[in-house]
């Protein structure tokens, strides 16, 4: 095991695309010092087989929860199978939820009921949260600050906002993570918002196998060892150190997460 380790605090394991070799996935980011992977889910079958892949590798966790492009198809019982997979051994979080008013897959009205019945659940079991919001900044805060769930319990993943709303999550006291976006040359925004975030609000994903970082962006399907790429931008974007930056976006994931080593 590399001396400096990394947790990718979000990442589809179990996404087609990665699915069929997932135990090279894993070993490849051991590898690379990549200790710890957080499989994140995006409805209930995902859920389940995050699991599932969680149960058999060590230093895999999981994450239940229905995604807005699916509120649509919630089932009259999805909070009860969320809050059981939720109480799982190796369940770490509720997520990813929340709002996407780019694609709009699910009626705006059905994501707002979903994502807030999603938040008080997590409020109820005291779980972090784990957000996705895409040109819906402003009603994800409004619905987030409505509701039972604890702000300092939540992540707003796949940061792509401007310094404006990152303030404004940091204000409630919430913890921000950057993906590979972050490295791309037209993100100025989303590097500014990475500059004034704190050492212990921020944290490093791939969302893979989507948004390859650079210096790998012509990637075809991105892998949780990439998560070093991002790690080492921020850490130069910033200027840290890459041992900083590892040191601190771990220690944030572990408080966070309760992801211990095994």
């Amino acid at each position: 095991m590399l001396a400096m380790e990394l947790i990718d605090t979000h990442c589809h394991l179990t996404h087609g695309r990665l699915r069929g070799r997932l135990a090279e996935v894993v070993q490849r980011a051991a590898d690379a010092g990549v200790t710890r992977l957080i499989c994140a889910a995006s409805d209930l079958a995902e859920s389940r087989l995050g699991l599932s892949a969680a149960r058999k590798f060590a230093g895999v966790y999981c994450t239940a929860g229905l995604h807005p492009h699916d509120a649509k198809s919630a089932e009259a019982d999805y909070l009860r199978v969320i809050e059981e997979l939720c109480e799982a051994d190796r369940n770490v979080a509720l997520g990813e939820i929340g709002l996407d008013y780019h694609y709009d897959f699910s009626p705006r009205d059905v994501q707002r009921r979903v994502f807030a019945e999603q938040l008080d659940l997590a409020g109820r079991l005291g779980k972090p949260i784990v957000i996705h919001t895409r040109e819906a900044f402003g009603d994800t805060l409004a619905i987030l600050r409505e509701s039972t769930a604890n702000p300092s319990k939540v992540v707003f993943h796949s940061f792509t906002e401007p310094p404006a709303s990152a303030r404004a999550v940091l204000d409630l006291g919430s913890t921000i993570s950057f993906s590979g976006i972050v490295t791309f040359k037209n993100a100025l925004n989303i590097q500014a918002s990475a500059r004034l975030t704190p050492d212990d609000r921020l944290l490093v994903e791939t969302d893979s196998p989507f948004l390859s970082p650079e210096p790998v962006r012509k990637m075809k399907d991105n892998e949780p060892a990439n998560v070093r790429h991002v790690a080492a931008f921020l850490a130069q974007l910033r200027g840290d150190s890459m041992e900083h930056l590892a040191e601190v976006t771990t220690a944030n994931a572990v408080r966070m997460f309760g992801c211990i080593a095994i």
